[in-house]
């Protein structure tokens, strides 16, 4: 959704002759379903921790404490999208922001701790 909003934006009154789609696109249409699909995805991974106990680290609540992790990172990507104006290429902007990858690699380093340490200890 965020490649589209800035094609959008780019493509400006122009965007229907280049993608006819985009006629039937706006872009607080876009920024809604942009806001309900990172809740959702926040949502998601919160349950999922919850439930982690029971499906990965039997008696061990410690998956919760990855969620301000993924929740920076989708916060992060919003404001590249919103403020910055990136976003049109997703893959390149996890690329080229530090602070999203910082958070990125500290998610997976945690949630590696989290799996292991119980069996080292």
């Amino acid at each position: 959704i965020g490649k589209r909003r800035q094609e959008l934006i780019t493509l400006g009154d122009n965007a229907a002759n280049v993608r006819p789609i985009f006629k039937d696109y706006n872009l607080p249409l876009l920024d809604s379903m942009l806001n309900i699909v990172t809740t959702s995805t926040l949502i998601a991974y919160i349950l999922y921790t919850i439930e982690a106990p029971s499906l990965l680290l039997a008696g061990n609540n410690l998956a919760l404490i990855t969620v301000p992790f993924v929740m920076y990172a989708l916060f992060r990507y919003l404001y590249l999208i919103h403020v910055k104006g990136e976003g049109g290429a997703p893959d390149e902007v996890i690329l080229r922001d530090f602070p999203l990858q910082v958070s990125i690699v500290l998610w997976g380093l945690m949630f590696v701790f989290i799996l292991y340490l119980p069996k080292v200890v």
